[in-house]
């Protein structure tokens, strides 16, 4: 990874040895971290960090604020008052509304840490403009789950355009999809043609709605399709999710949200699900539900919605080992993250069809006295790093 340095050095009379060290303390974290710092020859594009090479800076720093971008990561050592410089001008950057964190710590330290910190910085500049497309209202049930655009915007610059479900319902009428190799996959399944056809122009229709409106993300009032298509938005929203457009149930837009920056902080397949089954004794809970990105499971089958015993829903076997538990709110105020233990897929009759034991050596209190609502978010491997440092910077 590329990433461009604003250097600041101070004014000691022993000035040349004090930036050799700096810039040997710069030049270790990298090669730790698998980092290239620039100082002098910027790379066009690449993520910027600020490097507080000792005392006196600050003014230095106030000078050239408004050529910096906000989150600023603030890179210190621990000579020269470094670390007392970079607090005043983190201070100083919360007076003026800004947005910054310091990374202090030896070189095991700091390289450990600065690639979360980095990761999540870009993502946050990614979120900017992300356009979430609102697919119907929140299904009645959720009833916690309302989010306010505007205070959704102004924390991380996502965007939600609402669309109503008649002209879903429209498009779906249209018929017609895009022959993919996610398609043609899911063809060589064995399941009734027939119903796996309608459940594929829903997927044609949630695809033009997308490109229409520009969305990298939308989410569905999925239970309002039962009544008058007779199929389920499970088979569409899995094959979205397949191809990076994330696509969450039953309208419920926090989970969208969550399910967008745990997607774009770990760089991996996402499985929105409801808690099903506390464990407490074994340390265990179980999570399910009947969509899931086709490119997440090692094997998949199709069966029909759990629910309703309609249209074509994936029960897929999710690879064991560590993954990341995640949740926050619409506005992004409140958050639960832990790394877990995916020990089992299961294939019980009275679970949605895709379903996960899990172990979480601790936090599962958290479910049962403060969630978040009731979908959480799930992804392979541990990612809480990054995340945690994502909700630092915003």
């Amino acid at each position: 990874m590329d990433v461009n340095v604003r250097y600041y050095l101070s004014m000691n009379s022993d000035r040349e040895k004090r930036s050799e060290e700096n810039i040997s303390f710069l030049n270790e974290v990298g090669k730790k971290a698998g980092i290239t710092f620039h100082i002098d020859n910027r790379t066009d594009g690449a993520p910027e960090v600020v490097f507080i090479g000792g005392g006196g800076t600050e003014g230095k720093f106030k000078a050239t604020i408004d050529e910096l971008e906000d989150p600023i990561i603030v890179m210190t050592t621990g000579d020269n008052n470094s670390l007392a410089a970079s607090m005043e001008i983190l201070s100083y950057l919360r007076q003026e509304g800004r947005k910054g964190l310091i990374l202090h710590g030896d070189v095991d330290e700091a390289a450990a840490k600065i690639k979360d910190m980095l990761q999540a910085k870009i993502a946050l500049k990614k979120l900017q403009g992300f356009r979430l497309g609102a697919l119907g209202r929140s299904s009645d049930w959720l009833i916690s789950s309302n989010v306010d655009a505007q205070k959704l915007h102004d924390v991380c610059g996502m965007e939600i355009v609402n669309v109503p479900m008649e002209e879903v319902f429209a498009e779906i009428e249209k018929g017609g999809y895009e022959e993919n190799e996610f398609t043609l996959d899911l063809k060589k399944h064995d399941f009734d043609k027939d119903e796996l056809e309608k459940a594929l122009d829903i997927y044609g229709a949630f695809s033009r709605i997308k490109e229409k409106y520009d969305l990298k993300a939308i989410t569905v009032r999925c239970f309002d399709l039962l009544e008058p298509i007779k199929n389920t938005g499970c088979l569409g929203l899995a094959i979205l999710n397949a191809q990076g457009v994330y696509g969450g149930c039953e309208g419920d837009m926090p989970s969208l949200i969550s399910m967008v920056i745990l997607g774009e902080l770990s760089g991996q397949p996402v499985f929105m699900c409801n808690p099903s089954r506390i464990l407490k004794k074994d340390k265990e809970i179980v999570f399910a539900h009947c969509t899931l990105p086709v490119t997440m499971p090692c094997a998949y089958k199709l069966m029909t919605h759990y629910e309703s015993g309609l249209g074509v829903a994936i029960a897929g076997d999710i690879p064991l080992g560590d993954c990341t538990v995640f949740k926050c709110s619409g506005d992004l105020s409140r958050h639960f993250v832990k790394k877990a233990n995916i020990v089992k897929d299961l294939h019980e009759e009275a679970l949605c069809r895709t379903q996960i034991l899990v172990h979480m050596e601790e936090g599962l209190d958290y479910f049962l006295t403060e969630p978040i609502g009731n979908h959480h978010l799930v992804c392979c491997g541990d990612h809480t790093g990054v995340i945690e440092e994502f909700f630092k910077l915003i």
